[in-house]
């Protein structure tokens, strides 16, 4: 079985656990959950709702995503059917949606819409980067409006342009920009080849710079 995310700065550390985990010792999650933290808590400051704010934070989420894979870790290593660093996010993804629902219930608006990365049609999914997070972290990013009236104007209009994007198209252009992963992870995440995910991204991109560009000290590299 082959569990390792093929990614260029594979350790010796991460290469040596991962074949552990291949040969049954439930014990190298350890290992690798802490390798993979910083990432997986990364993943889910970008999706979680603003609205809880104060109330669930990031780390929260990882954690409780932590007890989630420890309790899978057996049927992971049974019947391995995606790289490891796919299934963990995909772990963390759906504590996501449960700590929407939770919290948020019917008012989850779209931060609480499920995207599927299902290759086998089994309908799993996690929680999708949402235009509402996107804009908030791109508005973080960006100038700082003294007046309230021209940032709610400057979110609106992000949100717009985001909500615009092809559902998949906003996720890749989550996970390259503001995830920093690379192109064969955003295709092995989402289950697309190499040369899909490169385009999906750069056409999100070229559509997100077009309305960024009317707003002063807004922009995204191409190299993401």
């Amino acid at each position: 079985m082959t569990t390792g995310p093929t990614v260029p700065d594979e350790s010796p550390e991460l290469r040596a656990l991962l074949e552990r985990l291949d040969g049954g010792d439930v014990d190298a999650l350890g290992g690798l959950f802490t390798i993979y933290q910083s990432k997986l808590r990364r993943m889910v400051d970008l999706r979680l709702d603003p609205r809880l704010n104060g109330r669930v934070s990031a780390s929260d989420v990882v954690q409780e995503a932590y007890i989630d894979a420890l309790k899978r870790i057996r049927h992971y290593i049974d019947n391995p059917e995606m790289p490891f660093h796919v299934w963990l996010r995909l772990i963390a993804g759906q504590r996501l949606v449960e700590v929407h629902r939770q919290h948020l219930g019917a008012k989850r608006r779209d931060a609480g819409q499920e995207i599927s990365i299902d290759r086998h049609g089994r309908g799993r999914g996690w929680a999708a980067a949402s235009s509402v997070c996107l804009a908030g972290h791109l508005a973080g990013h960006g100038p700082s409006p003294s007046s309230v009236v021209v940032r709610g104007e400057t979110l609106a209009r992000l949100e717009t342009a985001l909500e615009a994007l092809d559902p998949i198209d906003r996720e890749v252009l989550a996970l390259r920009h503001f995830e920093e992963l690379t192109n064969q992870e955003v295709a092995e995440v989402l289950g697309l080849d190499k040369s899909a995910a490169s385009k999906r991204y750069m056409r999100a991109l070229v559509r997100l710079k077009d309305v960024l560009a009317e707003l002063p000290g807004f922009g995204l590299s191409e190299d993401g």
